[in-house]
């Protein structure tokens, strides 16, 4: 599990789902922030490369992964479908 803080960079996977501060070389620009996804890739800048490297700034859960926003199976999802015409 990552911690708040933690440093990654270009090709390294996302280790948790939030916020991120992004830190390019000098030159190029300022720090911004970006949201990633758990599982996806750290890519690298279309202008400076691989010298970016992301900063966990808070971890946010994914909608799709939250208990409540989580796609039913298909045999449940009809069922859903049903419920709310009957509303």
């Amino acid at each position: 599990m990552s911690n708040v803080g933690d440093v990654f960079e270009p090709g390294d996977s996302v280790p948790a789902s939030g916020v991120y501060r992004v830190i390019h070389d000098a030159f190029h620009t300022q720090e911004h922030e970006v949201t990633c996804v758990y599982g996806k890739i750290f890519p690298p800048c279309n202008h400076c490369g691989h010298h970016p490297r992301f900063v966990l700034k808070y971890r946010a859960q994914h909608i799709e992964s939250h208990e409540f926003f989580k796609t039913p199976p298909a045999q449940n999802r009809l069922a859903s479908l049903a419920a709310l015409g009957r509303r």
